[in-house]
């Protein structure tokens, strides 16, 4: 029998053969040998009680059990809910209460994460669909929850129900930037999945025999996972790091004459910085790079001096990462802009002026709509935000600013609005802006990204209650609720903020708060 074409199973085949499908810490698996872990994981999945439409969270580095996870719940009609590894207490009770989430499957640890510590500062309340934790590399962790191992792989369990055929129900949900407190949650199905896996694989002309995958970016993300599944679409090998470091990135690239890369600049900045080899890298073919620190074209053209082509490229959770790529053919100066060509051949893109509602002509800024294979199915157990992203024919409202070049590509100009990049992800400011509210002495919050040394930081303005809250006291506070990178590097007490007026009110003018973050770093 023939997996359905729009499945994930059917990227990997109904007969997987014996070629390589990954490489994690230089231990190889066959595409037969996943096709059993996903089998073996599905049993599992079964004998927890998972079956169609329970939601699963998972938690975990790159690491094998991570796709087998995801393969497995498609075959049981169950949702994985991707948890960024950087995340702590209040952006996991976030994703868990939104998901609903019946079971989490979660690292023992990972370098200087302690997940069981996180764990214990989400209340049980808050998340009351949440039964059991299952540990990946230990028996148990100390949680308010009960315990079980992850030993599919090593434990026999009774085979699973026959696989759910419904490809158009949610399989995975990615975390995306809110303008409320925590992160929507972005629903795909095993279609837009697998329909998208398969165009990039052709549009890249992607070679099981030529080319392979260095996978150094979180799954946890649509960046990760859409080069992931576009490679074993392709049936071509993925070594697979199960976090970035340069130097590992360094030793497979050069030891395994990897073609594909994809990251961010800062990424690929530090790899060249680890090697002296004036081209050393003569079989990579593509480094597709999101721009999220400035000086990337003076990167740009010091990678292509090096003989490491970057292009630019553009997506998001909502339309998968990879959505689009510039193409060798390009002009240098056309390659490194983000946007491209679209992998698709059935995608629209078109460009809506911002003031006069109208569709704007090529080489006009205005916001970038979208109709693709790959959009999502909306946002899970949020049909209002659903809506209001979707426009009365089935566009996809990006939020992002670009133009038509007039050749069937388009440019990539900039974010909407006043969504911040930081530490590689689009972080909304009301989230981190919620969590200094809620902080002893803070009466209100704004937060604003600034370049802090090359760098994209935020800087939090506060208004305080009464006396004046300590900037340590609350950097701590936030240190234990938020990831590292959406930590304000400086909090700074105002008495107001600048406002002005305008036809739909008073607003909050957020670019003189940067100029106010800019002048008061500097003064120091």
């Amino acid at each position: 029998m023939s997996a359905n074409p729009f499945s994930l199973q059917s990227l990997i085949g109904t007969e997987p053969t014996s070629d390589p499908a990954f490489v994690f810490d230089g231990t190889p698996a066959s595409r037969a040998e996943f096709s059993r872990k996903v089998e073996q994981t599905a049993a599992w999945l079964a004998a927890q009680g998972i079956g169609k439409g329970d939601v699963v969270a998972v938690w975990l580095v790159n690491r094998i059990e991570w796709i087998a996870l995801l393969f497995a719940a498609a075959r049981c009609g169950a949702i994985v809910a991707a948890v960024n590894t950087r995340y702590r207490s209040a952006e996991v009770a976030h994703l868990l209460k939104v998901s609903g989430a019946r079971l989490m499957v979660v690292e023992a640890a990972f370098r200087s994460i302690d997940f069981a510590a996180i764990l214990a500062d989400v209340a049980r309340d808050e998340v009351p669909a949440l039964r059991e934790l299952a540990v990946v590399g230990a028996d148990t962790i100390p949680a308010h929850w009960p315990c079980v191992r992850f030993d599919a792989f090593d434990k026999a369990y009774p085979p699973a129900p026959p696989p759910q055929d419904d490809v158009d129900l949610p399989v995975l949900l990615y975390t995306t930037s809110g303008t409320t407190k925590g992160p929507k949650l972005v629903a795909h199905s095993q279609r837009t999945l697998a329909t998208h896996a398969t165009s990039v694989a052709k549009a890249l002309n992607l070679s099981p025999q030529r080319h392979s995958l260095l996978a150094m970016l979180p799954f946890c993300g649509t960046f990760g996972m859409t080069s992931l599944l576009g490679f074993i679409a392709a049936g071509a090998t993925v070594h697979a790091l199960d976090a970035f470091e340069a130097a590992p990135a360094l030793k497979i690239l050069n030891e395994h004459e990897i073609t594909h890369s994809f990251g961010s600049d800062e990424m690929f900045r530090r790899i060249l910085a680890l090697t002296d080899v004036p081209r050393p890298f003569p079989h990579l073919e593509i480094c597709g790079f999101a721009a999220f620190q400035p000086g990337w074209r003076e990167l740009a053209v010091e990678a292509e001096a090096r003989g490491m082509k970057l292009f630019g490229l553009y997506g998001s959770s909502e339309v998968q990462a990879l959505f689009s790529i510039a193409r060798v053919s390009d002009a240098f100066a056309d390659r490194i802009e983000g946007g491209g060509w679209p992998m698709s051949p059935d995608t629209k893109v078109r460009v809506r002026d911002t003031e006069t509602g109208e569709l704007a002509a090529q080489g006009v800024a205005g916001e970038i709509e979208i109709s693709a294979p790959s959009c999502f199915l909306g946002y899970f157990n949020n049909p209002d935000a659903t809506r209001d992203a979707i426009t009365a024919d089935g566009f996809f409202r990006t939020g992002d600013i670009g133009h038509l070049r007039g050749d069937g590509a388009f440019v990539y100009e900039t974010r909407a609005g006043d969504a911040m990049r930081l530490g590689g992800f689009l972080v909304a400011p009301g989230e981190i802006e919620d969590e200094l509210k809620s902080c002893t002495g803070v009466a209100d919050a704004q937060v604003v990204a600034v370049d802090l040394k090359g760098t994209a930081r935020c800087v939090a303005f506060v208004i305080p209650h009464q006396e004046p809250p300590q900037q340590e006291a609350l950097t701590a506070r936030l240190r234990e609720r938020l990831a590292g990178y959406k930590v304000p590097a400086r909090i700074y007490v105002v008495d107001a903020f600048p406002v002005t007026d305008s036809a739909n009110g008073v607003k909050i003018q957020r670019a003189r708060l940067r100029d106010m973050a800019m002048e008061r770093i500097a003064s120091e």
